[in-house]
């Protein structure tokens, strides 16, 4: 219930985590599933708390990204940096790197480092034409501090590269896009319902 929750209803896959903690704390897929519930529920403290019982449970170290986002989220940049340097990411497959690599840019944009974000962004993954499950993510990361740091042009270049790679619809690349183009979207029912209260209001006149 927790995972089938999380992405809908956070709060509820909160609730579901709570009690199956209850129930089974020994349990390190149910601490697990309880840190990633608090992780979107914005609970940081209690997700770090969860996902550090998992690693000690089990020695995986694939949480380890998660786990220095939750130091960001808990207002502590300059410790997820210290954990993007730590020997653990070595022994992270490519996706966990990668994801490692879009903590450390985010980390180093809430501390006002700017150009650092985009430096630590630039790798081959980055730069590879192949599509990975991660490709979208880290382009979209990339064009938007490019866009941050005012470096317009570039941006929209690799917002449209998102585009290409974004498959799942896992990011808002296209919205993003198209507002640096200057592209509106209009509602097109609450237009109609615009005019047919105009017309009303005619109708009374």
């Amino acid at each position: 219930m927790v995972a089938r929750l999380l992405d809908e209803d956070p709060e509820g896959a909160y609730g579901y985590s709570r009690v199956a903690l209850r129930l089974a704390s020994r349990v390190a897929a149910v601490r697990e599933a309880a840190g990633f519930a608090s992780y979107v529920s914005q609970k940081y403290g209690e997700a770090l708390a969860e996902f550090r019982a998992a690693k000690r449970m089990t020695g995986n170290i694939d949480l380890w990204p998660v786990m220095a986002d939750c130091e960001r989220g808990l207002g502590r940049p300059e410790k997820a940096l210290d954990m993007a340097g730590a020997p653990e990411v070595h022994k992270l497959d490519k996706a966990g790197q990668v994801e490692m690599r879009l903590v450390a840019a985010g980390a180093r944009r809430d501390m006002g480092q700017l150009d650092a974000a985009i430096v630590t962004l630039q790798s081959p993954e980055l730069a590879s034409n192949s599509v990975q499950p991660w490709t979208a993510r880290l382009r979209y990361a990339y064009a938007d501090a490019l866009l941050a740091a005012g470096r317009e042009s570039e941006a929209r270049e690799w917002f449209a590269k998102a585009v290409e790679a974004d498959r799942d619809g896992s990011t808002d690349a296209s919205d993003r896009l198209a507002e640096l183009d200057g592209v509106e979207f209009v509602d097109a029912l609450g237009e109609d319902e615009g005019e047919g209260g105009e017309a009303s209001e005619e109708e009374k006149d």
